[in-house]
């Protein structure tokens, strides 16, 4: 796994590491141990929860109460990600959101969209919105397909780029 931490005079190193910590329980590795916040512990952890071999998650003093951080997309391990269901989302006008799974996607005034973050980073990559759906394909929270169900069977027969 690869991660990228600052050295505090303006540069960065670049770290591979084998992950050494199943994080999420589920017997896999799935981050590596290290002593982010100075305390002389190596109770933090970079994660990769989307199994992609790039940490997505700073993790300091994992286990109960653990706070996690995603990178902000400079570089900075600075956006703290609530573990217990807010996702971050962009709407169709391109403005930042965050919040649960049942929002208003469409921007119709009804909080009635389902989200889902089929990866674990915290960014909502699925939402579905009445016959319609939208599908961030790229991983960077934006919607880039919309699929939608024109026969009312219940299936997507319809696709269109954003």
């Amino acid at each position: 796994m690869e991660y990228c931490l600052g050295d505090g005079d303006g540069s960065a190193t670049m770290w591979t590491v084998a992950p050494d910590i199943d994080l999420d329980g589920d017997g896999v590795f799935d981050a590596a141990g290290l002593d982010f916040d100075g305390d002389g512990l190596v109770d933090d952890a970079m994660a990769d929860l989307d199994a992609d071999d790039v940490a997505d998650h700073l993790v300091r003093d994992h286990g109960p109460g653990a706070a996690y951080f995603t990178d902000d997309g400079t570089g900075t391990w600075a956006v703290s990600f609530d573990r217990s269901g807010l996702l971050r989302w962009f709407g169709l006008d391109g403005v930042e959101h965050t919040g649960g799974v049942v929002v208003d996607v469409d921007a119709d005034g009804q909080a009635d969209d389902r989200l889902a973050d089929s990866d674990g980073d915290g960014l909502a990559d699925r939402a579905v919105s009445g016959e319609q759906a939208f599908v961030d394909t790229d991983g960077d929270g934006r919607w880039d397909v919309k699929l939608s169900d024109r026969d009312g069977d219940g299936k997507a027969d319809g696709a269109d780029a954003l």
